[in-house]
């Protein structure tokens, strides 16, 4: 349960200041969502996609799920065809994103200081902030992944609710994966983790693994219900999704082609081989090499760019942090830090076996946040009287480098074409 007011400090839910930060970034994220007013990166590919699912023609962007497309869709029926219309849902997401990630490492965690300080690594991680504003796939399966894991952290800390958590946690992961495949691996964790822990709790009494109850992470839930939740309902959610097919004109989907249709967009997916001045590979996220321009070009009378990279800090100062995690959270058996460890490495690790010739720095999104989270509770444990110049440090570099960058994630007007200079730092960053 929530921690009560006469708690100390370091054990109470910092849920208002979750709300000021995710308040304070969406100001951010909203300022210039409008420009450019014309549609920029893959925008190009997402918005005749959209339009092409209000008219249910069905012939655009068959490789990837529906539900990103389909919010974009409302959103411009809603709103109007127009930049707001395109971009506001992003926006929203990004600030629903933040919110539920560090409502995630509050119930893993139970520390306000490690929850604060993730919420600011992932607010001014750049990003985030640059996927909250353009209208792509990825920021919707990122949020929605997000709020599996904070119901999930939450259904493990409060069992008396742990049913009605489970189950929400299946719609948003199933919402995750209809929003685009790269949600997989945190989709399939929780369920993976409930049995690895359900058969090591069960220790001398396995025979009753399917049906005890009395056993972690979750007393009172036997394990062929949370299949249910966390393994059935995302798979239901991420097939409903494909409702709007069923109603094509051209080439309408059935129940007998919906699965095999899923090899169709795999065998699209795969089928782009040809090279791309952005593309990149793993180790070049890791170390922040190749980042993605969005935008570099004269737009609405200026000047503007937007560039898609992790901050140069805060990702770096996670490598380290990522492997003190890894063995600290073994030793102090730590469940928060083994989980962002191997979050981390799930949703890097299928980048490295996946059959998909091109991809890109966003690719390490997901990847990319679990790096924060352990950095988060690297800092947080140092957090101690007379040792706390390590996070006041990070943080604060980090910070200041979110604002020298801020004109340059936003496409804010730019002095001239060589503006770019002062944040291509290194030759492989233009």
């Amino acid at each position: 349960m929530t921690a009560r007011s006469d708690q100390p400090a370091e054990s109470r839910d910092p849920l208002n200041l979750c709300l000021a930060i995710a308040g304070a970034f969406a100001l951010l994220a909203l300022n210039r969502l409008d420009i450019p007013t014309k549609p920029f990166f893959d925008e190009v590919h997402y918005l005749p996609a959209a339009r092409d699912l209000l008219a249910l023609t069905g012939t655009l962007n068959r490789e990837h799920p529906m539900l990103g497309k389909e919010i974009i869709a409302g959103s411009m029926r809603l709103l109007g065809d127009d930049p707001w219309g395109w971009r506001l849902p992003s926006a929203l997401a990004g600030t629903l994103a933040l919110f539920v990630a560090m409502r995630a490492m509050w119930w893993a965690s139970l520390s306000r200081v490690a929850t604060i300080m993730f919420g600011v690594l992932l607010a001014s991680n750049f990003m985030l902030l640059v996927a909250a504003r353009i209208a792509m796939l990825d920021i919707y399966m990122f949020a929605f992944s997000m709020a599996g894991l904070w119901l999930v952290a939450r259904a493990v800390r409060r069992p008396e609710s742990a049913r009605r958590d489970l189950a929400l946690a299946g719609v948003a992961m199933g919402l995750a994966l209809a929003s685009k495949w790269t949600a997989a691996p945190v989709a399939a964790a929780p369920g993976l983790a409930f049995a690895a822990v359900r058969w090591k709790d069960l220790a001398g009494r396995r025979a009753a693994f399917v049906t005890a109850r009395d056993a972690a992470p979750v007393r009172g839930m036997a394990l062929v219900e949370a299949a249910m939740w966390l393994g059935v309902v995302p798979l239901a959610v991420y097939c409903a999704s494909f409702a709007p097919a069923f109603f094509y004109a051209n080439n309408p989907l059935s129940l007998a082609r919906l699965v095999p249709y899923q090899f169709d967009m795999a065998h699209l997916q795969e089928s782009v081989v040809q090279s791309h001045p952005y593309q990149s590979v793993w180790w070049q996220w890791l170390l922040d090499l190749r980042p993605i321009w969005y935008l570099y070009e004269v737009a609405d009378g200026a000047q503007r760019g937007v560039l898609f990279i992790g901050n140069p800090v805060t990702m770096i100062a996670g490598l380290p942090a990522l492997g003190w995690c890894a063995v600290h959270g073994v030793r102090a058996r730590r469940a928060d830090m083994a989980a962002a460890v191997i979050l981390f490495l799930a949703s890097l690790g299928m980048w490295l076996f996946a059959d998909k010739p091109v991809q890109f720095y966003y690719h390490y999104m997901l990847p990319g946040t679990f790096l924060l989270a352990a950095l988060a509770l690297a800092l947080a444990e140092a957090w101690k009287p007379g040792r706390r110049w390590p996070a006041v440090a990070v943080i604060g570099v980090g910070l200041a480098m979110f604002a020298w960058f801020y004109p340059i994630l936003t496409a804010a007007p730019l002095a001239g074409d060589q503006s770019f200079l002062l944040y291509a730092w290194l030759p492989s960053w233009r």
